[in-house]
C-alpha cells in the first residue's frame, strides 16, 4: 500500500486506528475452545470482522504465533490471507522488531514482504544502515523504525546525550535514518506513553507518518498524541491491542472489542475534524 491509499483510507473512514492483534491463547475466551478446534484462528476473524469497518490497520505481533510454534506460524499466514481477502484496505503491519547484517536482513525482508506480503514491519535500528535498507528495496512497503518506545526501558539507552551536540539518541537515529528511506517507504514507532515528546520529533520528521503504540492499557493520551503528533495528512496510526482484543472474556468478545474499537474511532473522527482534515 502505498503513502496515498493510506491518507485516503484515513480520510474515508476518519479513522488512523490500528488494531494489535496481539493474540495471547491464554486470554482467549474458553468459549472458543469448547466451540472450536482452531480458537486462535477463530478468535482472529472475529476480531477483525467486529472492527475492520473502524480502523485502518493491523498489527500482529509476531512474538504471540511464534511461541506456538509451526501452528502459530499457521495461524499468522491465515489470519493475514483473511484480511487480504476481505479487507483488502487494510493496512498489515509486521511487529517483529526485527535488524541484522544485511544478507541476514535481505531474509526477514523476503519472509514479511514476499513470502507473507504484510505492507509494513518494525525493525531495530541498532546496527545500522545495511541491517535496513534491505527492507527497503520493496515497492509501497514500509520500514517502521523504532525510535522512541512506550516501555520504561526506553530511557536505559533512547535519552542518553552527546556532551558536545546534545542531541539525543532517538534523535540521533531519526536524523540518520532520514537519509536511508523517506516519507513513501519509512515511519517512526513513537510511544503514546511519551507523547510530550512528540513535539521534538515533528521538528525532525514533520512529514514521516508515525507509529503510537501505548494508547489504552498502557495509559496513553489519545488527545496528547493527535496534539503533538499530527500533521497536515494526520500522519498517525495510534495502535490499541489489549484494551480491544480482550474487552470481554464471555461470549461477546467480539460485541466489546467492537464497542471499544468504536469509541477510539469515534475520538479520531472528532480529532480529524478538529484538524480540518475530514
Amino acid at each position: 500500500m502505498n503513502r496515498q491509499e493510506l491518507v485516503e483510507n484515513i480520510q474515508r473512514k476518519k479513522s488512523f486506528l490500528c488494531v494489535g492483534l496481539d493474540t495471547d491463547i491464554t486470554k482467549i475466551p474458553e468459549v472458543l475452545f469448547d466451540s472450536c478446534d482452531d480458537p486462535m484462528f477463530v478468535f482472529n476473524k472475529r476480531i477483525i470482522d467486529a472492527t475492520a469497518d473502524l480502523c485502518v490497520a493491523y498489527k500482529p505481533n509476531l512474538a504471540f504465533y511464534e511461541s506456538l510454534g509451526l501452528e502459530g506460524w499457521d495461524v499468522l499466514e491465515r489470519t493475514i490471507d483473511y484480511i487480504r481477502t476481505n479487507y483488502p484496505d487494510q493496512f498489515i503491519i509486521a511487529d517483529a522488531k526485527r535488524g541484522d547484517i544485511g544478507n541476514t536482513s535481505a531474509m526477514y525482508a523476503r519472509t514479511f514482504f514476499g513470502t507473507m506480503d504484510f505492507d509494513a514491519v518494525t525493525v531495530a535500528p541498532y546496527m545500522g544502515e545495511d541491517s535496513v535498507t534491505p527492507f527497503l528495496t520493496y515497492e509501497n512497503k514500509w520500514v517502521i523504525l523504532l525510535a522512541l518506545t512506550s516501555n520504561k526501558g526506553a530511557f536505559d539507552f533512547q535519552f542518553l546525550q552527546d556532551k558536545e551536540t546534545n542531541e539525543r539518541l532517538f534523535e540521533k537515529v531519526l536524523h540518520t535514518s532520514t537519509q536511508w528511506g523517506n516519507t513513501d517507504n519509512m515511519m517512526y514507532v513513537v510511544g503514546a506513553t511519551k507523547a510530550e515528546m512528540l513535539q521534538d520529533i515533528r521538528a525532525i520528521i514533520p512529514n514521516h507518518f508515525l507509529l503510537v503504540p501505548g494508547v489504552g492499557a498502557q495509559g496513553g493520551s489519545l488527545q496528547e498524541v493527535a496534539k503533538y503528533g499530527m500533521n497536515a495528512e494526520c500522519g498517525l496510526l495510534v495502535n490499541s491491542s489489549r484494551q480491544i482484543l480482550y474487552a470481554s472474556s464471555g461470549e461477546d468478545f467480539a460485541e466489546a472489542a467492537r464497542l471499544e474499537a468504536l469509541a477510539v474511532k469515534q475520538e479520531m473522527e472528532q480529532l480529524l475534524k478538529d484538524a480540518h482534515l475530514v
